[in-house]
């Protein structure tokens, strides 16, 4: 289970986190919680479903969300890094995207954007999700836990390259 594998991997390094979540609803925060012991990893969570709130819990730039939306790469960057302040966590997780079936912001549904933010490294995913608003939830939450599990996991200093452009699959080994 990522959630499981995550939590053990920031528990080696000594670090914490927190989650903002906007299309994914308190999934990935229920994904981390329904791991035994989260507590000693897992400081809190943020649904930021709104898009004002967005920028006044988790401090993206409100000319950001006007200009962009709530869907984009630099919104996720901001909110993985603002509830990294918010919670007081080490490494932060973010999502936003279009869960359907209409489409916001001038995305289409299933445009995700996930993000994580460590004190080593910061990346954000664009996923292109397909199938309904359960699904693409879903798959937006295990992407974000798979993205988070990489970063946490790798070595300080390690290079993985350039992010894969599909979404990503982690596999046990």
């Amino acid at each position: 289970m990522t959630a499981a594998r995550l939590l053990a991997a920031a528990a080696a390094r000594g670090w914490t986190i927190g989650v903002a979540e906007s299309l994914t609803g308190g999934l990935v925060t229920a994904a981390l919680v329904s791991v035994p012991g989260a507590s000693r990893v897992l400081r809190g969570g943020v649904v930021a479903y709104a898009t004002d709130l967005k920028a006044g819990l988790l401090g993206v730039d409100a000319d950001l969300l006007a200009e962009r939306g709530a869907v984009d790469e630099a919104v996720a960057a901001q909110m993985a890094a603002g509830v990294r302040t918010a919670t007081g966590a080490d490494v932060g997780l973010a999502t936003t995207g279009v869960a359907g079936p209409d489409p916001q912001d001038g995305q289409e549904a299933g445009v995700v954007f996930v993000a994580v933010s460590t004190p080593v490294a910061s990346e954000v995913h664009r996923l292109d999700l397909d199938g309904d608003r359960s699904q693409v939830t879903a798959d937006a939450a295990r992407g974000v836990l798979e993205l988070a599990l990489a970063l946490v996991s790798e070595a300080p200093g390690e290079n993985r390259g350039t992010p894969p452009t599909v979404f990503p699959e982690v596999t046990d080994k």
